[in-house]
């Protein structure tokens, strides 16, 4: 694997849109060997965040459009501070926008689903009240599934690579096949467990964001 993947080109709309996301590549043990099986598959449409948008200016209506062509959306990344990388969230931020993604007239997400694909530092047995981590892994991810509610998407059970710094190469070969395998296979694989979708919540406006300022140049 290339120490860091080339940054992708604008590309036509998929059924599977996944977005990785990790800030380094040359680091990167278990993602970017999930990045090399994925970026092989038929039907799904991969995107390199950082590769992409280095200067961190995200195209929103090229990232709308994909996402609303898309049936299953893949977030691919390195749990970083018990959370998502920063170029991430900042993609969820602009791209996941009221009026578009949630509220009153924010529909173009309902029904699709939501796929987590992630990879942790720390062993599993550290995500509970007697590790180091102190809560269950799941409590991290409850932003996330909140995201999915609010835009009215189905949420899959994730996949999660734990103790990334210590895992063998094996495992994580195998961690990559099951991601491959996964997409190959869905929806035939999804079924009863998830968060299944409703109407997108309206925001009341006095809990709605600003109108975006133009910023000066």
């Amino acid at each position: 694997m290339p120490d860091q993947p080339h940054p992708e080109p604008p590309a036509p709309a998929a059924e599977t849109y996944l977005i990785a996301a990790h800030p380094d590549w040359s680091t990167s043990r278990v993602n970017g060997e999930v990045l090399e099986v994925v970026r092989s598959l038929p039907g799904v449409l991969v995107n390199d965040l950082y590769g992409s948008y280095p200067d961190y200016d995200i195209d929103v209506p090229l990232e709308q459009a994909r996402l609303a062509a898309a049936r299953l959306v893949v977030l691919q990344f390195p749990v970083t501070w018990y959370s998502v990388p920063p170029l991430l969230k900042l993609w969820l931020d602009e791209v996941l926008a009221l009026g578009w993604a949630y509220g009153r007239a924010g529909t173009a997400l309902q029904g699709k689903h939501l796929w987590l694909v992630a990879s942790t530092g720390g062993p599993q047995d550290t995500y509970s009240p007697a590790g180091y981590n102190r809560f269950d892994f799941d409590a991290y991810l409850l932003p996330l599934r909140q995201v999915a509610h609010l835009c009215g998407m189905c949420w899959l059970p994730p996949m999660v690579l734990h103790g990334a710094n210590g895992v063998t190469q094996a495992r994580i070969v195998e961690h990559a096949a099951q991601v491959g395998e996964r997409l190959r296979s869905w929806p035939a694989w999804v079924g009863a467990g998830i968060d299944t979708p409703g109407a997108s919540a309206d925001i009341p406006v006095s809990d709605r964001p600003p109108a975006l300022v133009q910023r000066a140049p």
